[in-house]
């Protein structure tokens, strides 16, 4: 065993373009970071491993619906802290999103250089959690209002579409550095994306093909 598929769906799916900044303007397919965090949700060991996203096969028609939302900003609440009014933070943005999404991720599990043990192990205990419909917390589609459902792949196939999508988003974090603090800075990583016959291939972090901003910046 050497990867792991697992078929995504949902109502709704909205992944954010960076360049849109207030309002939310969604990626026509879903980026690797995302498919990652639902992984994560599933099956996450970070001092062992990070999942590597592989392949993403869109399995329903790509289709938007714009709608407008609430909400908070500026504002957050916490133990000790004074009571919130949402009135006084709520503002209201427009969202374009995915409606009806399916996707068929493919991945694999990198082990990190200090892990110890068998990589078949992760991928057994990975493929149980699948199964079992399992996950640490409810996995998301890019927000987290949108649900997202997730069970062993069908045989689908991909819808024929071909799209040239740009530079994509490809991660917000270093998959290497597993020790994520609040104080943590964002690694900001972006590829070229093309959609070929409703396949996305997504080439690896370590890649040459993923844009890495400089050490130190």
């Amino acid at each position: 065993m050497n990867e792991i598929k697992v078929e995504v769906w949902g109502d709704f799916g909205c992944f954010s373009r960076p360049e849109s900044k207030v309002e939310r303007l969604t990626y026509p397919v879903i980026t690797p970071s995302a498919a990652r965090g639902i992984l994560s949700a599933i099956y996450s060991k970070p001092p062992e491993f990070y999942w590597q996203i592989k392949k993403i096969e869109v399995l329903s028609p790509i289709r938007y619906i714009s709608i407008k939302r609430n909400e908070v900003i500026n504002s957050k609440i916490g133990r000790g802290m004074k009571p919130m009014l949402v009135e006084d933070s709520r503002t209201q943005r427009q969202t374009v999103a995915l409606k009806d999404v399916r996707y068929r991720i493919t991945a694999e599990i990198i082990p990190q250089k200090d892990f110890k043990g068998t990589v078949e192990q992760l991928y057994e205990q990975a493929l149980r959690r699948i199964r079992g419909g399992k996950c640490y917390y409810q996995p998301s589609l890019g927000m987290r209002e949108f649900v997202c459902y997730f069970s062993e792949p069908t045989d689908t196939e991909p819808v024929p579409v071909d799209l040239d999508i740009g530079i994509m988003l490809y991660d917000v974090f270093d998959l290497h550095n597993y020790k994520v603090t609040k104080q943590a800075e964002p690694y900001v990583t972006v590829f070229k994306a093309r959609l070929e016959q409703g396949v996305l291939n997504v080439p690896d972090f370590d890649s040459d093909e993923v844009l890495k901003p400089e050490r130190g910046e």
